[in-house]
């Protein structure tokens, strides 16, 4: 898995530098969506709103062992490779949450375990492709989630993610 991570990441850095930046042309194909994220730590619902043509934001409330986590993100999004189903995403955010006692293992190495509960908070980044499944209202996306954790470290991890969403016109 952590190679596969790795991956990820050298192929979304890549994606970076090849899409061109031209917000002008970029057009949204929906308003609001609503489903459900998959990621390295938390699973949940999430929900994206936009609120121009290339802004967003983006919020997922997150459960994960022993704990709830709510993240929220503002991202950048444009049309990929000159597909018009597929988008570029990227953005930042942040975090917050809370862990009972058990072990945390992080996607880059290591442990944390926890004895009693905790407080999270921390900074978030995601960069990823959204693909909008021609003539439905699905969307699916993959991406990688960036994180610093402030109140339990401060320690970065980084995770993939897998979403599937319907999206209101």
């Amino acid at each position: 898995m952590k190679n596969f991570t790795y991956f990820l990441s050298i192929l979304a850095a890549l994606l970076f530098i090849s899409v061109q930046s031209n917000a002008q042309s970029t057009t949204q194909d929906y308003t609001f969506s609503a489903g459900l994220k998959f990621g390295g730590y938390e699973n949940g619902i999430s929900g994206k709103y936009f609120m121009d043509n290339s802004t967003a934001i983006e919020g997922v409330f997150g459960f994960r062992n022993n704990g709830v986590v709510i993240t929220g993100l503002y991202e950048l999004n444009q049309e990929a490779f000159n597909v018009p189903a597929l988008k570029f995403y990227y953005g930042f955010g942040a975090h917050i949450g809370a862990i009972g006692n058990g072990t945390y293992t992080r996607y880059t190495g290591g442990k944390e375990v926890y004895s009693t509960n905790q407080i999270l908070l921390g900074a978030d980044g995601v960069i990823g492709l959204e693909y909008i499944i021609p003539n439905s209202p699905i969307a699916v996306s993959l991406d990688l989630n960036p994180r610093i954790e402030i109140a339990t470290g401060p320690f970065f991890d980084i995770a993939p993610g897998l979403g599937v969403k319907y999206f209101f016109k």
